[in-house]
């Protein structure tokens, strides 16, 4: 017998017009984009650095050239080659300097585990205590609890502060991330010489995450049951929501400068970090390039991105192909539930180009899918008209949109003095994507893996994939 699908219950209707409100808050979160204080940051001092082997050359050098300070956060350190020779150098620099300040923050819930899909471990932390035990204390590392649990909400703040530097990318760090072998996962690396961006990032790092009762050593064997912190975590997550980066306000950007505004967000509501990305969309007039690693957009930011496609500005989206998702498993290798999510992706592109397909014909909405060989992809990040720049390890999806700790630096280029680099970075990226000029460019779900056909249907059939498309 047939099954009807049934109209949507009060509830549903309830918390779906509850969202439609959350998405209009955005906008009130913050001051207007040139309202909002800036730090300045002479242009020549920026670098946009091509790769993940430059990334892990810089972060290298500069950790080896440190004499004050060695800051970092990321959402983890893995226990591998780059992740230990991370962890090297920064002992080394130690050694060679006892007085340089070091402190690496990830999240607390990441460290303590093995990879999905993999065999059950005890995590990266064995890697740090192991390394203490034998190197000694003098690079204390710290896992930030953001929720009680890692499904409910995680710590990707990104950021490496070394003395008067900022190196900011979305990139943790691991083989793939670092390009230590013969696979890489490209990101978006960039260099900033200042000392008032780097004092601003550095002040969240140790003077509100430090000193926080839920923050705790984990280079160490003897660490507390989560259950332990539960009401620290609950306290430190309110904190966090009311938190920002210190920044002066009246700065002015002077002719041969750019203004920065380090930001700060946790949470749907009032997410400073969320209204500037819903703000940078609504300004376009222009051009408009987003850049995401999975293609499953916030509510507010697909219907910011539906309304500048109705008024003719042009779009580019930049997203991975499945076969580009971290996620993705090779027909070769055996599938497990994980492995859908590249398609529940691809699904979500699919109906987004359908519905925007005039656009795609009319060239005003380009989609750009990047595959490169077996390498993956992970950018995150706007670049509006020609004067703002945002950097960001948010996924700008429904998880980061409303569980994560993420952070960004906008940046303000009145005098157009990042635009080259901006130009090159963009043309990098390009060169190994293809334009998606139809929805039928893309696979349809009877050609995925027979696993991935049979979850993605049940999860439609129930209405289940809204929900896994919410908290992936």
């Amino acid at each position: 017998m047939k099954k009807t699908l049934e109209p949507p219950s009060r509830t549903a209707t309830f918390l779906a017009a509850m969202q439609r409100w959350r998405g209009r808050r955005h906008a009130a979160a913050v001051p207007r984009l040139d309202l909002l204080p800036c730090i300045p940051v002479v242009a020549a001092n920026i670098v946009t650095l091509a790769a993940p082997a430059a990334f892990r050359e810089t972060l290298l050098q500069l950790v080896a050239a440190a004499n004050e300070r060695i800051l970092i956060s990321t959402l983890y350190l893995q226990d591998d080659d780059a992740g230990r020779e991370v962890l090297a150098a920064l002992y080394a620099a130690k050694r060679a300097r006892p007085e340089v300040q070091i402190a690496v923050f990830v999240d607390w819930h990441r460290a303590q585990r093995g990879l999905i899909g993999k065999a059950a471990s005890t995590g990266n932390a064995a890697l740090y205590a192991d390394m203490a035990a034998r190197l000694g204390p003098g690079v204390p590392i710290y896992g930030v609890p953001v929720q009680k649990r890692e499904l409910l909400g995680v710590m990707h703040l990104k950021g490496f502060v070394i003395d008067g530097a900022v190196l900011y990318s979305g990139a943790s760090i691991n083989d793939v991330y670092l390009h230590r072998h013969q696979r890489y996962r490209l990101d978006r690396y960039h260099l900033i010489e200042s000392r008032p961006l780097a004092d601003s990032l550095a002040a969240l790092m140790t003077d509100v995450l430090r000193p926080d009762a839920a923050v705790r050593r984990l280079d160490t064997v003897s660490r507390p049951g989560t259950a332990s912190l539960h009401q620290a975590i609950v306290k430190l997550r309110r904190i966090l929501a009311a938190s920002s980066y210190p920044t002066a306000a009246g700065a002015m950007i002077g002719n041969e400068q750019v203004g920065i505004t380090p930001l700060l967000g946790l949470g749907s509501r009032a997410n400073p970090l969320n209204s500037v990305i819903v703000q940078l969309i609504e300004s376009a007039t222009q051009r408009l390039v987003v850049f995401t690693p999975y293609f499953n957009l916030p509510g507010p930011v697909r219907r910011a991105l539906d309304e500048k496609i109705r008024q003719q500005c042009r779009v580019t989206i930049v997203v991975g192909d499945k076969t580009a998702n971290d996620y993705y498993i090779p027909a070769d290798q055996p599938f497990s539930t994980i492995g859908a999510l590249p398609y529940l992706y691809e699904a979500n592109l699919r109906r987004f180009c359908k519905t925007h397909q005039n656009a795609v014909d009319q060239g005003l909405l380009d989609l750009h899918l990047w595959c490169h060989d077996h390498h993956s992809f992970h950018l995150k990040g706007l670049l509006v008209d020609d004067d703002y720049a945002l950097l960001t390890g948010s996924n700008i999806n429904p998880r980061a949109w409303r569980l994560d700790l993420e952070n960004g630096l906008l940046i303000h280029d009145p005098h157009r003095r990042l635009l080259e680099q901006h130009r090159v970075e963009i043309e990098r990226i390009l060169a190994h994507t293809r334009r998606l000029d139809h929805h039928q460019g893309l696979d349809g779900i009877e050609t995925y893996p027979l696993p991935a056909q049979r979850l993605l249907k049940r999860l439609a059939r129930t209405r289940a994939d809204r929900l896994v498309n919410q908290v992936l």
